[in-house]
C-alpha cells in the first residue's frame, strides 16, 4: 500500500452547499487525512493524505460531490507527505 499525499482543487457551484463537510466526511470514511478549504476565487481546495487506492476513491468521488453541489473542474497534484491527525474542515 503507497501512502501519498495529493492535493486537488474543485471548481464549480462548490462553496455554500455543504461541500467541505460532505467532503472530509468521505475522506474519513476512506481513513484519509488531510483538510478541505475555500478559496477566495469560488473553490475548494482538499488535501488527501494516506493509502493511494483510497484518495483514488475520494478523487471520484469529488468528480461530483454531494447532490447539492454541481462540480465543473477538477485538478490534482501529487505533493510531498504531511502528517495530519483526522480530516478537518478549514
Amino acid at each position: 500500500m503507497s501512502q501519498i499525499c495529493i492535493k486537488a482543487s474543485v471548481s464549480g457551484r462548490v462553496q455554500g452547499v455543504g461541500f467541505r463537510f460532505h467532503t472530509a466526511h468521505e475522506g474519513l470514511k476512506l481513513s484519509l487525512s488531510g483538510f478541505a478549504r475555500n478559496e477566495a476565487d469560488g473553490t475548494v481546495t482538499v488535501l488527501m493524505c494516506g493509502d493511494e487506492k483510497n484518495i483514488n476513491a475520494l478523487l471520484v468521488w469529488l468528480e461530483h460531490g454531494p447532490q447539492t453541489a454541481n462540480v465543473t473542474g477538477l485538478t490534482k497534484e501529487q505533493v510531498d507527505w504531511h502528517a495530519i491527525d483526522g480530516f478537518s474542515i478549514q
